[in-house]
């Protein structure tokens, strides 16, 4: 791997997280599961189903109760029947901490690597279990403290606090003659982001809406580089703008 002027090998990660000492551990499919609950109930206003959180995690329900109940004896989870899985406050932290990393990563691995944005799921997948705060401490600094991920999601600082995405809405929101850019992605799926590479459309692009379709509800927008490009109801759900 190479870091500027400086050669690094892919162990490198791995050997410096060994050398630091941290946070108490906890499985990979532990840290999964945390990940997947706190990200479920950021969307939902009761606690994380058993259904959704098996859905999100491809596994069985019963795998799921399983986990629960684990999660809930080492006090990282508050399970009450008919009101979901909810995180403690230690399982908030947790889950949160995995989510820096993981967006962090995403951000070097497009910035510092040149993967494209639809290539970098899987491998921040892996590397969010790296664990080391100081190394994420570093990453963090080395890249001047991105505050969103490639797919404009926020990063949250050491601290655990997010950046306010106040007025970012779907471009299905969108007025007539409204002139937006785009600040993130519902949906980070390859073959979506796939899509929005073939449309010619990253995070920061400008466009305005020129009509909507009564029929299907779709967009006719123009962009710096296209005009009367034609987007329909689900792409437009699934991209997050905020009005310039």
């Amino acid at each position: 791997m190479k870091l500027g002027k400086y050669l690094v090998s892919p162990n490198y990660f791995v050997m410096f997280a060994k050398q630091s000492p941290e946070m108490p551990s906890y499985s990979r499919s532990e840290e999964n599961y945390l990940k997947a609950i706190f990200t479920i109930c950021e969307k939902a206003a009761k606690g994380a189903s058993t259904t959704a959180i098996a859905q999100r995690l491809e596994t069985r329900s019963s795998s799921v109760t399983e986990m629960v109940k684990r999660l809930s004896e080492k006090g990282l989870v508050d399970h009450r029947p008919y009101y979901g899985v909810k995180l403690t406050d230690t399982g908030r932290q947790v889950a949160i901490t995995i989510i820096r990393r993981h967006r962090l990563w995403e951000s070097f691995l497009v910035t510092y690597l040149n993967f494209k944005w639809d290539e970098v799921h899987e491998l921040a997948e892996q590397l969010e279990h790296v664990r080391s705060n100081e190394l994420t401490d570093r990453l963090d600094r080395f890249m001047d403290h991105p505050k969103f991920d490639p797919h404009g999601d926020p990063i949250p600082d050491p601290q655990g606090h997010f950046m306010d995405m106040a007025g970012a809405v779907p471009l299905s929101e969108v007025g007539k003659d409204t002139l937006v850019h785009i600040v993130g992605v519902k949906d980070s799926s390859p073959s979506f982001l796939r899509l929005l590479d073939g449309l010619g459309l990253k995070m920061g692009s400008q466009i305005t809406v020129n009509r909507r379709f009564d029929f299907d509800n779709s967009l006719e927008v123009s962009s710096r580089f296209r005009n009367g490009l034609l987007m329909n109801e689900r792409v437009c759900e699934n991209l997050i703008v905020k009005p310039l």
